[in-house]
């Protein structure tokens, strides 16, 4: 009796060991992407291609290309970035992305929101956005992203930096700032046209005047420590081809000017 509970038990054990490394292993299968918000509704509508393109399930973080960098210096693990250039290339150059693996993917613009059904101000130049601007009551951006730099460029160009600052919401939540004008918190909204474009109750007015405007690249590359290697490299091939490009147009984005 008590060899039969032994070999009962072995097998009982042996079992569970079998499920749980079959479970570890189809976790482990998944390639992880750190994804820019600004690409956010790109990855979100191509993950099916994706996936059958790597041949692997995806697992997806979404946040700001800054606060990726800060989690990928402190140790964070990951098969594919996509982040702004800049960011790539340093992360390159520090070991965290492997050599010769950056591909950028799209770009995108910065773009104007209100609410939706509130009068859509005329943008179309840079004197009439900046009467419109210092119109507005309450202008929200997020502080640490990635378009940033070219709005406060924008005021300063427009020599209203001091005259709207009262005005300003700077958005510290990753991901959220068009959501603030949806929910009555901000009157305009300035960010990616990516990140305008697919908030419900958000009215899209516009981008930049061609002369205040500049372009986000979103670029990816392969985590230097990455089990995946090649199932990364066959993901980010099939996001820099011209067979996403209509889905660039839906979702606000362009091609990247290297493709």
């Amino acid at each position: 009796m008590k060899l039969r509970f032994t070999a009962s038990a072995a097998i009982f054990w042996a079992t569970g060991a079998l499920l749980f490394a079959a479970g570890n292993e189809s976790k482990s299968g998944e390639l992880h992407i750190l994804c820019s918000n600004g690409a956010r509704t790109l990855i979100e509508e191509l993950r099916p291609q994706i996936e059958r393109a790597a041949g692997h399930p995806l697992a997806i973080d979404f946040s700001s290309s800054a606060l990726f960098k800060e989690k990928i210096d402190a140790g964070s693990a990951f098969d594919i970035a996509i982040l702004t250039p800049e960011l790539i290339d340093g992360l390159t150059k520090q070991g965290k992305i492997l050599a010769g693996t950056r591909a950028d993917i799209a770009r995108s613009g910065v773009g104007i929101g209100v609410r939706a059904g509130m009068p859509k101000p005329d943008v179309s130049t840079p004197e009439k956005l900046k009467q419109t601007l210092l119109k507005t009551k309450s202008i929200t951006y997020t502080k640490n992203g990635a378009s940033a730099a070219t709005i406060n460029k924008m005021f300063d160009r427009l020599g209203i930096a001091d005259a709207v600052k009262p005005h300003l919401i700077l958005e510290t939540q990753a991901g959220r700032v068009s959501q603030s004008v949806a929910e009555g918190q901000a009157d305009m909204v300035l960010t990616l046209t990516s990140e305008i474009l697919p908030v419900h109750r958000v009215q899209y007015v516009g981008p930049l005047p061609r002369e205040l405007q500049s372009y986000i690249i979103m670029s990816a590359g392969v985590g230097a420590q990455s089990k995946n290697v090649e199932s990364a490299k066959a993901a980010i091939k099939y996001l820099a081809s011209s067979s996403i490009e209509p889905a660039l147009k839906a979702k606000g984005l362009e091609p990247a000017l290297s493709k």
